[in-house]
């Protein structure tokens, strides 16, 4: 089952937990911005996505079907 990688930016802090979690996904640059470097991650990353998910301060982050 294909998932998606939402992020709210209004929210995002950027404050890299969830590149702390699953740097695979995600990404804060030196411009203190946050990246979704693959939307797309296959199911082996899902358990690691998850859990940027749920340890995100803001709950900027959700996960959307394919």
């Amino acid at each position: 089952m294909s998932y998606r990688v939402v992020v709210d930016f209004d929210l995002c802090e950027s404050n890299a937990v969830c590149m702390q979690v699953a740097p695979e996904v995600f990404e804060v640059r030196d411009d203190d911005f946050l990246y979704i470097l693959d939307e797309t991650p296959g199911e082996g990353l899902r358990a690691k996505v998850d859990e940027a998910v749920r340890r995100c301060p803001k709950q900027a982050i959700s996960v959307a079907d394919g």
